[in-house]
């Protein structure tokens, strides 16, 4: 008999086994015109249009349920790409055929990573599998989780009016902006990225660029 998955089980096996996490994360962070040099403009619409996308039941804050409704659609798509042949469930061969895709894509991508800076250290690539934007750790405006959602609650109500979201995006903006310049380089952002590697005692970046 075919061992099978259903919905209500993926969550917490997904916990163990991260079948489908990308490397990298959300790399321009709203740098709309791809220029490389993200503007205090550029940084207040891409909170904007953030809080919207976050803000699923469009009440205009973000709260205990949007972050709900969001891993709940998050496992229903997790699911829908398991579930090769649509029966409802997902069966040990499709879930090993997803692993061995994920690890396909994560070799390629290791791949061309070494093929534009030589082969990284070994602390380069774990670097590298975090990405550089934050991730689920907090990210640009500190919208990648519950703990960087309430950063933002200046009022303590556990709730992040548009308001409060954009102010902490743009708080974020201007401790990277070094210069004062309104503008966010690449080299700020990597200096700014192990500042942060050096309050956690990571190991340290590859140069910027690479």
């Amino acid at each position: 008999m075919k061992k099978k998955m259903t919905l209500l089980t993926l969550g917490a096996a997904l916990i163990a086994v991260p079948v489908l996490a990308a490397p990298g994360g959300d790399r321009n962070m709203g740098d709309a015109n791809k220029d490389g040099v993200l503007t205090r403009a550029e940084a207040e619409a891409h909170a904007k249009a953030m809080f919207v996308k976050l803000d699923v039941n469009k009440d205009g804050k973000l709260d205990q349920a949007d972050r709900a409704a969001r891993h709940a659609e998050k496992r229903a798509q997790m699911f829908d790409r398991l579930d090769a042949n649509k029966d409802g469930s997902i069966s040990k061969a499709e879930w090993d055929q997803a692993d061995a895709a994920r690890q396909a894509k994560r070799a390629e991508w290791k791949a061309k990573r070494g093929e534009r800076a030589g082969a990284p250290s070994e602390g380069g690539e774990r670097h590298a599998m975090r990405g550089h934007h934050g991730g689920k750790r907090g990210g640009h405006g500190g919208h990648g989780g519950p703990g960087g959602w309430m950063k933002a609650d200046a009022n303590g109500d556990k709730a992040i009016s548009q308001a409060e979201f954009v102010a902490g995006a743009l708080a974020r903006f201007d401790r990277m902006d070094a210069n004062k310049d309104g503008k966010v380089t690449a080299e700020e952002r990597q200096a700014m990225r192990q500042t942060m590697r050096d309050k956690r005692g990571a190991p340290p970046a590859p140069p910027a660029g690479t």
